[in-house]
């Protein structure tokens, strides 16, 4: 399998998954007997903070795959 990631694919995909991670916060609680979020704390604090950690991991797998391409 020939995987071509480009700028717009990393961007697409990170964005996707924080989407999908924010919607299930909305969606769990009528699943589950979980007590619910405020949809304001879901999108000022939740959000931001899935948005933040995921540009951490995101940049450490970067830097790792360059460390594995030029060892």
């Amino acid at each position: 399998m020939d995987l071509k990631l480009n700028t717009v694919t990393a961007a697409v995909a990170f964005v996707a998954v924080v989407a999908i991670g924010t919607a299930a916060l909305f969606v769990l609680p009528e699943l589950t007997p979980m007590a619910p979020m405020l949809p304001e704390t879901i999108l000022m604090m939740v959000m931001p903070s899935m948005a933040i950690f995921g540009l951490i991991t995101f940049a450490i797998g970067v830097a790792h795959g360059q460390h594995r391409a030029t060892a």
